[in-house]
């Protein structure tokens, strides 16, 4: 984010492309509010949402499990992935309950986030709390240059800032640069990834632009595939207004997919088969 302006968030969100982005995701999330499942069975398309969005945030992690066996498993201890999937199930979960808070304490939310989603499998030194200078981070997907201990702190300070302060930009942008941020910061020795598409849905629900929960946008990110996410990341970290927009837009088109997703879902209640 190397823009001054009084609100950056805003001046982001007139960035070529980036209108059209959230204009389109709007009309996406209406249609789905709007449809007539909705007004009887919202609960049952949250439960479903939060399932698929969670197998969609592990599948980046590395943990890319068919649906039905992510419905089915019990048991998350044990192998590396499903202790993944279990990290994604506990922070979907997780992230209706911080919604209060993340307006007024956005670094106590990641903390918590990152303590979630760690379930005791890291050091309990280095759960909840950004890394320290010379300690080591576990996140293959990402290998953008990682940035010091110092860098990272003053980042997050600054990004609690602009949550607390509040924007005028939409919210597919602030959850964007708020997903972008964690990413380049990765400011945990693990689950980096996973808690900043948290992030990014805590963002979605709080700006009251999904605040049912339905349009998963971490099912969108896995459907345009890992290497897409990459490669929209890197534009993020770039700077440039292209790269800035083209994963603001990368953001907007996961969370269309996750709208995608929730409608099949009400077409399929409306039928009777789910």
């Amino acid at each position: 984010m190397s823009t001054t302006a009084s609100d950056p968030l805003a001046t982001l969100g007139s960035l070529p492309g980036v209108p059209d982005a959230v204009d389109s995701v709007r009309k996406a999330v209406d249609r789905v509010y709007g449809h007539r499942v909705m007004r009887r069975r919202s609960n049952e398309v949250t439960a479903e949402a939060a399932l698929r969005g969670s197998r969609g945030s592990a599948a980046l992690a590395g943990a890319d499990w068919n649906l039905e066996e992510v419905r089915r498993r019990t048991d998350f201890s044990g192998e590396d992935e499903a202790r993944t999937v279990g990290a994604a199930l506990r922070l979907t979960a997780e992230a209706g309950q911080l919604l209060s808070i993340w307006r007024q304490s956005p670094l106590r939310v990641l903390a918590r986030l990152h303590l979630v989603a760690a379930g005791g499998a890291a050091p309990d030194d280095a759960v909840g709390r950004p890394r320290l200078a010379g300690e080591s981070v576990d996140e293959p997907l990402i290998e953008a240059p990682l940035p010091g201990a110092d860098e990272v702190a003053g980042r997050l300070e600054g990004l609690s800032q602009l949550i607390i302060a509040g924007t005028a930009a939409p919210a597919l942008v602030t959850a964007a640069v708020v997903h972008g941020e964690l990413l380049a910061l990765r400011p945990f020795g693990s689950h980096n990834g996973l808690v900043a598409r948290t992030a990014e849905r805590i963002v979605l629900i709080g700006s009251g632009l999904d605040p049912k929960s339905i349009c998963p946008a971490e099912v969108g990110h896995a459907e345009q595939g890992r290497a897409a996410y990459v490669a929209a990341f890197e534009g993020y970290t770039t700077g440039t207004p292209e790269g800035l927009a083209a994963w603001i837009a990368h953001c907007g088109r996961s969370v269309e997919l996750g709208v995608r997703e929730s409608t099949a879902v009400c077409e399929a209640l409306q039928r009777g088969a789910a």
